[in-house]
């Protein structure tokens, strides 16, 4: 069986910043707790919400997709899928949209039209979802490439969070860690080991679903998010993971430390967060976990961009050897948790 690759990377963040520090002000109750410490994040990207340069979900993911086309070998014609992954779907400023479907519009734009289409939403999973679709297509030989892509306006919930927030703790303080951003990524199958996508698998975890909530707002016109960050950040909810990927490679003879990772990219969920996820899982695989790469001080949580923003952001910084194999591990709303292995040579930004 093929396997895919990682064939071009793109991202767009606007250039907009608004630091912790600027949010909490605007509470008329500040949180008992140091948001910034146990978060990490200094500073966010925020859309531009001008007339002249609307800054929606839209245009966010086109301006991902031609940045990521500008080093891809593929012209946009040659694209033969394009999966829009975002939870957002805004247009015309903050009009949301359903139909014609997100990728369709996106494919219509960049002049992708001999493209299959269609869009997925998985929280903040989706473009790793995204990439577990397409890399399957590429494997049984239905496609030969294909750009995953999403959009991100998602800082609305922070607005809504700011204006409503009345108590010490507020199930809508997890909304003040969102950024704007778009991002893209190009598939295609893999030539050798140096360029590889080895596996990706994801699973749902129903009894979590009801630990992160986004719906329209009980007090407002706003859309809001409601997130039990005290029964999310536990040990119950961290052990998927590593009962997935342990149960995985055992069906494979292998243990997590044959796989020789340099490098695991979390959700950018939170900075206190991940620690506590890697001691959890250090203990379960018997090994110590790899270092861990993220931006989540620059760019705050990004939603389903994030992996793909923090391998754009360290690829910039030429951070990443060729020939590094990384670790991708999603944690979505409570239930979706999963991993991805690749090996990195060619991708450049």
């Amino acid at each position: 069986m093929s396997h895919s690759r990682f064939e071009s990377i793109g991202a767009y963040l606007p250039a907009n910043s608004v630091s912790t520090a600027e949010l909490i002000s605007r509470l008329a109750v500040p949180p008992s707790f140091d948001l910034e410490r146990i978060t990490g994040i200094g500073h966010r990207r925020v859309r531009d919400t001008t007339p002249e340069n609307q800054e929606d979900s839209f245009a966010l993911a086109i301006k991902a997709a031609q940045d990521c086309l500008s080093r891809s070998r593929y012209a946009p014609g040659e694209l033969e899928v394009i999966i829009s992954c975002s939870i957002t779907r805004s247009d015309q400023g903050t009009r949301m949209y359903m139909q014609p479907s997100f990728a369709s519009s996106i494919a219509k734009r960049l002049g992708a039209e001999a493209a299959i289409t269609f869009d997925v939403s998985n929280a903040c999973a989706g473009m790793l979802t995204g990439t577990y679709l397409l890399d399957r297509m590429i494997r049984s030989g239905v496609v030969r490439n294909g750009m995953v892509v999403s959009g991100e306006s998602i800082t609305p919930i922070a607005d809504t969070a700011v204006h409503e927030i009345s108590e010490k703790y507020d199930l809508q303080f997890a909304s003040l860690s969102v950024g704007d951003s778009g991002c893209a990524v190009i598939l295609d199958q893999a030539v050798d080991d140096a360029d590889k996508i080895h596996y990706i698998e994801l699973l749902t975890a129903a009894e979590h679903s009801h630990l992160c909530l986004g719906m329209p707002s009980d007090k407002s016109s706003g859309v809001a998010l409601y997130t039990d960050n005290r029964k999310m950040h536990n040990e119950a909810r961290f052990m998927l993971w590593p009962d997935a990927q342990g149960t995985f490679l055992e069906g494979q003879g292998r243990s997590f430390a044959d796989e020789e990772f340099d490098y695991i990219i979390h959700h950018q969920f939170g900075a206190a967060a991940v620690p506590y996820l890697n001691a959890v899982a250090a203990r379960e695989f018997g090994t110590p976990m790899p270092p861990d790469l993220n931006v989540i001080e620059k760019y705050g949580n990004t939603s389903t961009t994030s992996h793909f923003i923090v391998l754009h952001d360290q690829l910039s910084d030429q951070n990443i050897a060729a020939g590094s194999k990384l670790l991708m591990v999603p944690a979505a709303s409570g239930v979706v948790a999963g991993f991805l292995s690749t090996t990195i040579s060619s991708l450049k930004v």
